[in-house]
């Protein structure tokens, strides 16, 4: 017998084989706009591998959707759940409106604005209104039908299992969901850089009364700090590194991509990996953002592609002149035109509402403030009005489903061009042709710089070269964003402006701007809405660059090397300045440095430490510790400029700035005060960095390498500092679906991933802290894409899920 048909006959007759049955009240498929569950006769197989990485088998997009809905519930339901609560605008009625949302599909600070907002939302119909607009600016009906069988999926699975998730076990705010909620859940993401960001300043906004203070207007210098400290790519809870590599600069001529998308670690926007087909017509692996029916970040056969948080800012301001007699009536072109208000009611617990009113011009929502730095006060003669161009894109699972099938970088590139639906982010592909793709395609407000030097207010005029910011003049029709003949909406740039490198020996982003995406061939020519030019890179960036620099150099790469680069755990701003702090450390008088309560500290043990660090952040790396401590310290206090005794230079951007200043007064008092700070939490200095950075799953201690942002650490690994409790605990954000990516001419791709946090947050699960302890001793998982791995997993379990009418 050939060998396919013995492993066909072994994982049918000698493992596990489960047939689950779904019954739910009958009910139509969902039309748009329905809030009634789904429903409708669906069926898939889910092939379980090793650390419980289902493979999805169906025969059409809603039946694949069935399957995908089933496997999240079955590994977060629970995370899952909550996140709806928040879509339905219910977290204050189930939790009380003064605590604050997990923040993954909002910026806002409180359930209370975060209900307001999104019982807006719901109440205005603004998915529903989206949904009947046709491809492309609207939805494709593949993608519908997958979010219709997503929602039947999780609906089914709530049916037939019980929760054993003590997180939401026997809660009643756990409830089956509609497809217009899972299409919901999509637009949260896309207006997660605009409107998300603007939540509270939005719910919040309300016209001035007589007996109210005129509020302190924000100074230019102070509101371009802000917005710069707002929009920052850098020290966020998502963020990213992402290579692409040519074939002439790998081992057998075709590409590899490495990518490692960082991002939260706990909440709704964990990723959850997992294989789907439907035979003849799809085949794709990778990581799904919770409650996607798509990969998001993945590859199939031919093609893999990363994505890496850009510098695009996805929303801009109008500031509104308005009319002395009336705060809500604004004038545009000398024409008075009166705001909309909308009232919405959000259930508190414990009984009774809170009752508010919205209101909205032709630019957007009003809007009095942005994160919690940049005020933007409503007064008797002026209001700002945020305008987001997500708010009407439900495009983003298109994108997604296009790379999907996609078959080359070109293919890449179309998928980009056609469903213009990415909000945040870049993409970098790479294929097994050999050919290396980058593109910073977003849906961006159509912000050019002439558009920003004729119009912006006095606030635009600080913000805009700031951060990308730009404040319009809302009071004049001649400064209204226009269009693009190649968008597909109205408002935003098409894509023959988005900044692309094709086909270069190798493509790489590390969340700054698109200008050094190659080193020896820097991208100019965008706008400045896009990101800078010719302005100092981050400590990863640089790091980054010289890394794949000297990759590209080497030649006949493999993934092997993509994996090495993943956990080199080089530390840069170690590389920089490590050497040049021990030798300073030890020539102070009496080995003592004056912390900043003014007390002399001996700090003489710590300069040897410093001295024999071996400059990286690995779990048994001696000093990592200490000099991360210090280095946040230092960058805290210390100004760039006094930092570094070389300044930036554009011509020599990744080695600039350089040297540390070790005369800079905050650096002696940043090492005092760190060498304090470990002693009295009983820290020795030189322990490894893993005794002292690790996440505990039931009970065990898990070793965690990797380091923090401003190191320049490539495996990114933001912990939570508790020098009481022994060191970091847990990690808030950092390295997620890794995965590394090549071809060797077969069917089958090289592919080695890794899900950082594991596929389930359940502490009962069996997968809820494997690839955990995979990550920490830097093993990877093969990837099982082709049918014959499939079936020769050792932990091959079969489910078969359909759905009873």
């Amino acid at each position: 017998m050939p060998l396919r048909n013995r492993l066909r006959l072994l994982a049918i007759s000698g493992l596990a084989l489960f047939t689950v049955s779904a019954s739910l009240p009958p009910t139509a498929a969902d039309a748009p706009g329905s809030h009634r569950p789904s429903g409708g006769g669906l069926s898939a197989t889910i092939r379980y591998t090793e650390y419980g990485i289902p493979h999805i088998v169906a025969k059409d997009y809603a039946s694949l959707g069935f399957g995908n809905g089933w496997a999240q519930a079955a590994d977060q339901v629970c995370t899952l759940a909550d996140g709806f609560v928040t879509l339905r605008g219910e977290r204050s009625r189930y939790f009380g409106p003064d605590a604050a949302p997990d923040g993954s599909l909002s910026a806002a600070t409180k359930n209370l604005s975060s209900d307001l907002y999104f019982r807006r939302i719901r109440e205005s119909r603004t998915v529903e209104k989206l949904l009947k607009a046709p491809a492309p600016a609207g939805q494709s009906r593949d993608v519908r039908e997958l979010e219709r069988g997503w929602a039947a999926g999780y609906n089914a699975w709530l049916a037939r299992n019980r929760i054993t998730d003590p997180t939401c076990r026997g809660a009643d705010w756990v409830r089956p969901v509609t497809t217009l909620d899972v299409v919901a859940r999509g637009y949260a993401l896309s207006v997660l850089g605009g409107q998300g960001r603007g939540i509270d300043g939005i719910t919040s906004a309300q016209p001035p009364t007589g007996a109210a203070g005129t509020p302190a207007v924000p100074s230019p210098g102070d509101a371009a700090d802000a917005a710069r400290r707002l929009l920052s790519t850098q020290n966020a809870d998502m963020g990213s590194n992402a290579v692409a590599f040519r074939g002439d600069t790998t081992a057998n001529g075709r590409g590899l991509l490495l990518g490692n998308p960082h991002y939260p670690w706990q909440g709704g926007r964990r990723f959850w990996q997992s294989q789907q087909t439907i035979p003849g017509e799809l085949n794709v692996a990778g990581g799904s953002l919770l409650g996607a029916p798509i990969v998001s970040i993945g590859h199939n056969a031919n093609i893999a592609w990363s994505h890496t948080v850009a510098t695009g800012v996805p929303l801009n301001l109008h500031q509104l002149t308005l009319d002395p007699a009336d705060p809500t009536v604004y004038l545009v072109d000398g024409k008075p035109e009166r705001m909309t208000k909308r009232t919405v009611s959000v259930a508190v617990k414990g009984g009774g509402a809170v009752t508010r009113t919205q209101w909205s011009t032709r630019y957007g929502p009003v809007v009095t403030s942005l994160g919690d730095g940049l005020p933007l006060p409503w007064t008797a003669t002026t209001a700002y009005a945020l305008n987001d161009p997500n708010a009407v894109n439900l495009r983003f699972s298109d994108a997604g489903l296009g790379f999907s099938r996609a078959r080359s970088t070109a293919d890449i590139q179309a998928a980009l061009r056609r469903t213009q639906g990415l909000p945040w982010v870049n993409t970098i592909a790479a294929d097994s042709s050999g050919h290396s793709f980058f593109s910073q395609s977003q849906v961006l407000p159509r912000i050019t710089d002439e558009l920003a030097g004729r119009c912006s207010t006095a606030l635009g005029k600080a913000t805009y070269p700031a951060s990308g910011l730009a404040v319009l003049d809302g009071s004049r029709s001649d400064c209204a964003l226009g269009s693009d003949p190649d968008a597909v909406q109205p408002g935003i740039f098409g894509p023959g402006r988005m900044p692309t490198v094709k086909d270069a020996p190798y493509v790489e982003n590390s969340n700054d701007s698109a200008w050094l995406t190659n080193a020896a061939t820097p991208l100019t020519g965008y706008e400045r809405v896009f990101g800078t030019v010719g302005t100092p890179r981050s400590m990863r960036t640089r790091g980054a660059i010289e890394d794949v620099s000297a990759m590209t150099a080497k030649g006949r790469l493999t993934v092997a090397d993509l994996q090495g680069q993943q956990f080199a755990n080089r530390a840069p701003a170690g590389d920089l300045t490590a050497a040049d702090l021990a030798a300073a450390c030890e020539a102070l008088p009496g080995g003592r440095a004056v912390g900043s309560d003014g007390r002399p500290v001996d700090v003489s043990a710590a300069c040897g430490v410093l001295r024999r660090w071996d400059r990286k952040v690995d779990t048994g790396s001696r000093g990592a510790l200490l000099f991360d401590r210090f280095w946040r310290r230092a960058t805290a206090a210390v100004p760039p400029a006094e930092l570094w005794k070389v300044p930036f230079s554009p011509a020599d951007p990744v080695a600039t700035p350089n040297t540390l200043n070790v005369s800079a007064p905050g650096v002696g008092r940043a090492l005092a005060d760190t060498v304090a700070e470990l002693r009295a939490a009983g820290i020795a200095l030189d322990a490894p960095l893993g005794r002292h950075q690790w996440v505990e799953r039931n009970g065990k201690r898990i070793p965690i390498g990797g380091g923090t942002e401003s190191l320049g650490i490539w495996n990114k690994t933001e912990p939570v500092w508790d020098a009481a409790a022994g060191g970091y605990q847990e990690v808030s954000a950092g390295s997620s679906y890794i995965q590394a990516v090549g071809w060797d001419g077969s069917k089958c791709p090289v592919a080695r991933t890794l899900l950082t946090y594991s596929q389930s947050s359940d502490p009962g699960s069996a997968h809820y802290s494997d690839q955990t302890e995979l990550y920490s001793g830097e093993r990877w998982v093969t990837s099982r894409f082709c049918e014959k791995d499939i079936l020769r997993s050792p932990a091959l379990r079969v489910v078969r899920v359909h759905e009873r009418r």
